[in-house]
């Protein structure tokens, strides 16, 4: 099943009151729909983005609902909600749809301001066809609507010598703790019965971290998730128990999946292992207990990931970083441990999803190269290590910073028993800046992650 998902930019004035000047408003917004939008009938979407008036400043991102029907009820209509001066407004409107005038009746949208309920203004915004046609047309897409349940099955068919694993990272946004839940199914090569183990682990922003091992224990052949030793990672829910730890989480995804590596090689092993995420970004509710303390999350913004193939790789860093409204970046860059591969330099896989989509678009190409384009490189180290690249239009640079104080090293056993120590943090640092080609080099977005970035570096 696809949705339908697009970018539209309008600007126009708005008077707030009847004593109130003339404003300056602008509406940057992203529509996403769970269906096909078809003209003939009414679609609706979710709308999220940016609302800014000039004189006022302007709050977090504004969220509403957006009425397609543009000949069953001859209208679009927009209603969104959001926050300028600390003060809170809802935005009303709606373009009525003339057939003898198609371009000039869709391209306006009067609307109405109200607060707490109360009529507060009211305006016109237009959408510029010369500078905005394009790049609207440009931006939608028919993104598939997957369950991520789905994702959450074992990948194992009975072969030796292979690693499963299904992790979650999570920050409480309340103590800035982070968490970290680590389920692992290991087959041995000698043919051995495989066996379930893993850990879970507290970073508080303040003292030092704390983990527990379960397993390792016999595998009970779950066909949903993870199920051993008293713990299980199933789809919607984490619960377990080691040591002095304890938990019971609900997982609500907040988005669609984000393959990290390339769609198909989750479906078809070929690669030496394969990485995703069921939904890009996740919020968490429930208990966690360590110690003595109790963590009551609310909200708690964080994802869970999936990973299968051979083992570990040679060398490794990983980085999950919610950026704030929306947006999320995942990168893996690893060193494959087969002979002939660890001689390479490290295959790096940077997905970020960014006002609805997804750059760069195919996981390959930061990891490839295309068009006399280099791939993205990575220098893998501690306490830092970066991650640099391009595509023809954009790039990126990305700085990881993981305390000593706030790592965590724990080993790890591959199927024919070699071994790997993995340093991970739930409380790093990370900075991005994405750049834009427009004639020189302009900053498109960046961000700066202080102690609430998922990294880790692993190497044997």
């Amino acid at each position: 099943m696809r949705g339908t998902a697009f970018t539209e930019t309008m600007l126009g004035t708005v008077r707030l009151d009847a004593g109130d000047r003339v404003r300056r408003i602008r509406l940057e917004l992203r529509a996403e729909s769970d269906e096909v939008l078809r003209p003939h009938r009414t679609t609706r979407a979710r709308i999220a983005g940016r609302v800014r008036i000039s004189g006022l400043a302007a709050g977090p991102e504004a969220t509403g609902e957006l009425e397609i029907s543009p000949l069953a009820r001859r209208r679009i209509r927009y209603r969104l909600s959001f926050t300028a001066d600390g003060r809170p407004f809802t935005l009303d409107g709606w373009k009525s749809v003339i057939p003898r005038h198609p371009v000039k009746s869709m391209t306006v949208l009067p609307f109405t301001l109200y607060e707490d309920g109360a009529r507060a203004g009211e305006g016109t915004l237009r959408f510029p066809v010369a500078t905005a046609l394009a790049p609207f047309l440009l931006s939608f897409r028919f993104p598939r609507r997957e369950d991520p349940a789905g994702y959450a099955a074992p990948r194992w068919d009975g072969t030796p010598g292979r690693t499963e694993v299904w992790y979650t990272t999570l920050t409480d946004p309340a103590t800035r703790t982070g968490v970290w839940l680590h389920h692992e199914l290991v087959t041995p090569t000698d043919g051995s019965p495989p066996l379930a183990h893993g850990w879970a682990a507290v970073f508080p922003p303040e003292g030092e971290v704390r983990h527990h091992r379960f397993g390792p224990a016999p595998w009970n052949g779950s066909a949903h998730g993870f199920s051993a030793a008293g713990v299980d990672a199933m789809p919607g829910r984490l619960t377990g128990s080691a040591g002095g730890f304890d938990w019971d989480l609900t997982e609500n995804p907040a988005c669609a999946p984000l393959f990290t590596f390339p769609r198909w090689s989750w479906r078809r092993p070929l690669l030496p292992a394969a990485h995703m995420l069921p939904a890009a970004r996740a919020t968490y509710d429930g208990t966690l207990g360590y110690g003595g303390n109790t963590l009551t999350l609310r909200g708690a913004p964080g994802a869970s990931a999936r990973i299968h193939g051979h083992g570990n790789a040679h060398r490794w860093a990983w980085l999950h970083a919610d950026l704030g409204g929306g947006a999320v970046l995942e990168v893996v860059a690893a060193v494959s441990a087969r002979p002939v591969l660890r001689r390479l330099p490290p295959l790096v896989f940077l997905r970020l999803r960014h006002r609805g989509r997804t750059w760069p678009r195919r996981a390959e190409r930061s990891a490839v190269g295309l068009l006399g384009i280099g791939r993205f490189r990575a220098r893998i180290g501690l306490p830092v290590w970066t991650v640099t690249g391009r595509t023809l239009l954009r790039r990126v640079r990305v700085e990881v910073t993981q305390p000593e104080d706030r790592t965590l090293a724990l080993d790890y056993r591959d199927p024919d028993g070699a071994g790997a120590v993995c340093r991970n943090s739930e409380s790093a640092d990370a900075t991005i800046l994405l750049e834009r080609w427009w004639g020189h080099w302009r900053r498109e977005a960046s961000w700066a992650v202080r102690g609430t970035a998922h990294a880790e570096v692993g190497d044997r």
